[in-house]
């Protein structure tokens, strides 16, 4: 396994771990979920992307962004067919790895109501919930992980 910067020749294979990832989603929410729908050539140009790429494919996606609220853990995505392996795992510890890098003292992230595994996996990680919102018509959790202070 390794993980990496994507570069937007990686965005057609970006897409499709996405959608592998989601499309099980969609009958429960109502809806596409809204990373199956993102131009990930622009998603890569404008975010910070690493791909995890198992034997020469890419199976795993990490999407960051700083934002004003904080360092956005944005999408996380592995192909189905591969987690519990250990690429979900690799992914969190380096989106943590560069919120504390950037000099955050935190990571948040958002998911959708109704994605209640999400939630669950994200509270066993010591993430918490600290918002509720609508938006473009979803209902979405936001939660936040504090993050280990290194050393002074």
């Amino acid at each position: 396994m390794d993980i990496r910067r994507a570069t937007e020749a990686d965005a057609d294979a970006v897409s499709d771990c996405v959608t592998r990832a989601y499309e099980h989603y969609e009958k429960r929410i109502g809806r596409t979920p809204g990373p199956m729908v993102q131009d990930y050539h622009k998603v890569i140009r404008e975010y910070n992307v690493f791909v995890t790429v198992v034997d020469q494919e890419i199976q795993g996606v990490l999407v960051l962004d700083q934002t004003r609220e904080g360092f956005l853990l944005d999408n996380i995505a592995v192909n189905p067919g591969l987690q519990g392996r250990g690429i979900g795992r690799a992914l969190l510890e380096l989106a943590e790895q560069c919120a504390q890098s950037a000099g955050y003292d935190s990571i948040y992230l958002y998911t959708n109501a109704l994605m209640s595994e999400n939630r669950e996996l994200y509270a066993r990680i010591g993430y918490e919930e600290y918002d509720h919102r609508t938006e473009q018509g979803l209902d979405r959790v936001y939660l936040r992980k504090p993050l280990p202070r290194g050393p002074n």
